[in-house]
């Protein structure tokens, strides 16, 4: 991604962002929307909810627009003579249910202007249970309406484990599950973070994609900072806009986030070393930085890839059925219903 010097910049199209905005922190839409203008993207930012930090360090008051005026904000937006510009819609945590169907008429409308623009839902609905907390932190009316109005809209989705459990009704303790699960969700790519890994104390950024299913591994960090989900599918969607392929765009998305959250690990307990179990070593990387590099200090891979720092690891996933034919890695059908929950 770098460029000589002296060389124009490629022109990148404007990103629209429909997500939460904090106060306090880094997250959701004040972190995506500063990747991306980092990465050169000019942002259109429309904001679901005003929160004064992320609900996991506390409770706060929460500010949601009424739906008729979001409604009309969405309306106006999708009129503009300026959307055929779009280069692609994100949409995240939502602040009411009916918010659903006003993004939903905005994807459709920048997909009409512009056929080429990607269209990126992150599920945010809910996690497994952590220190009393856990399972759906939204309405399940909204939870339904993401996944019933905005999935199906998607070319990307990406739930972390127990969103992609929720969303198509499976258990997932497996990789084999998890790709199965993501299959049948239908989306012409799946990203699932967090899933299981195939190394011990680790875990893994596993997506379902077009001409198969490829995993980036790393260890598990101990208390990881809030919001890598909304890095992970920001950084991720950058980088195929860039024009790189799934298994790239994947590898450099996941070595970015591991960099940063392991950074932000050592900062907080104030030293340099291990952290969690995840080896941190090297300078430290600023979003200025994010797309990892080949060659960068410490990579360390297994299979035909190159450009994850060290304790990561890219790979083709699947499971033992999977088939090679005709140069291509396919893995669970999308006809084949994953497992009914337990």
């Amino acid at each position: 991604m770098m460029q000589p010097p002296g060389a124009p910049a490629p022109h990148k199209n404007p990103i629209l962002v429909i997500t939460s905005q904090v106060v306090k922190g880094g997250i959701s839409g004040r972190g995506l929307t500063f990747a991306l203008e980092r990465l050169g993207h000019e942002v259109w930012f429309l904001p679901t909810i005003l929160l004064p930090w992320h609900p996991g360090h506390g409770m706060g008051t929460r500010i949601v627009p009424p739906s008729e005026s979001f409604a009309a904000i969405a309306e106006e937006l999708a009129g503009t003579p300026h959307l055929n510009r779009i280069g692609a819609v994100v949409s995240g945590y939502l602040g009411s249910t009916k918010q659903a169907g006003a993004i939903a008429g905005i994807v459709k409308a920048v997909k009409k202007a512009n056929p080429q623009a990607l269209y990126l839902c992150d599920p945010i609905i809910g996690d497994y249970p952590s220190g009393g907390h856990g399972g759906l932190y939204v309405p399940e009316e909204t939870a339904e309406a993401i996944r019933d109005q905005l999935v199906p809209l998607a070319d990307i989705v990406t739930p972390n484990c127990f969103e992609l459990g929720w969303l198509t009704g499976s258990t997932i303790e497996t990789e084999t599950q998890a790709l199965s699960a993501a299959r049948f969700l239908g989306n012409e790519r799946v990203l699932v973070t967090s899933s299981p890994a195939l190394r011990r104390n680790a875990i893994a950024n596993l997506l379902a994609g077009p001409r198969g299913a490829v995993a980036a591994e790393h260890a598990v960090i101990t208390d990881p900072p809030k919001g890598t989900g909304d890095l992970i599918a920001g950084l991720f969607l950058a980088n195929l806009l860039a024009g790189l392929d799934d298994e790239e765009a994947l590898k450099r998305a996941s070595a970015s986030v591991f960099r940063t959250g392991g950074q932000e690990c050592q900062e907080r307990r104030g030293r340099a070393a291990v952290c969690g179990g995840a080896a941190i070593g090297g300078p430290g990387h600023g979003a200025g930085d994010l797309p990892a590099r080949s060659g960068s200090k410490g990579p360390c891979l297994t299979g035909p890839t190159s450009g994850l720092p060290a304790s990561m690891a890219a790979r083709r996933a699947g499971s033992p059925s999977c088939e090679i034919s005709t140069g291509r890695r396919t893995c669970g059908s999308k006809s084949s219903r994953p497992s009914p929950p337990l």
